[in-house]
């Protein structure tokens, strides 16, 4: 009888051994961060951009990111792969101004005039929204995804005689 009962309690007390997971599942902005599956739907990001797209991009995706307005957004100057750009601050109409740079599809910024070290960062940390872009002609679409999993997708027509200026 105890061998019966030990048996039958056996399999019930080894499937409470499995193993545990100590590691957290990625948030929405980690997956989404992760390398996308190409398709041949969508136009790829081209492996390097000319400066002038470079300048096309950032302009979109800082206007999509900060909420304004394509025209608001002045390109300052490029220093390598870093653009400099600026726009009027709505609430007390000073200058906001940040960097941008390009890797892959993947559009990173950072403030420029930050008054702490904490807030003078590159966005691109795990719980930072994550801003993808695809390049077709003059359409530049800027897909963003924040941290809970909530995307929006804008659609900017950039043409490049326009940002040469």
């Amino acid at each position: 009888m105890r061998a019966l009962a030990f048996l039958m309690l056996a399999p019930v007390a080894l499937a409470a051994c499995g193993e545990r997971a100590d590691e957290a599942a990625p948030t929405p902005a980690e997956v989404v961060s992760a390398a996308p599956a190409t398709s041949d739907v969508a136009p790829a990001a081209p492996a390097v951009l000319t400066a002038a797209d470079l300048r096309r991009v950032c302009r979109a995706g800082l206007a999509g990111i900060h909420g304004q307005q394509l025209t608001d957004i002045s390109i300052d100057g490029v220093e390598g792969e870093v653009v400099n750009a600026s726009w009027r601050a709505p609430v007390d109409g000073g200058r906001r101004r940040a960097q941008c740079r390009v890797e892959g599809d993947l559009i990173t910024w950072k403030p420029a005039d930050a008054q702490t070290p904490e807030e003078a960062r590159w966005m691109n940390q795990s719980g930072d929204p994550v801003t993808r872009f695809v390049l077709d002609g003059e359409a530049i679409t800027i897909n963003t995804t924040l941290p809970d999993g909530t995307t929006a997708t804008e659609e900017y027509a950039v043409a490049t005689e326009q940002e040469a200026r």
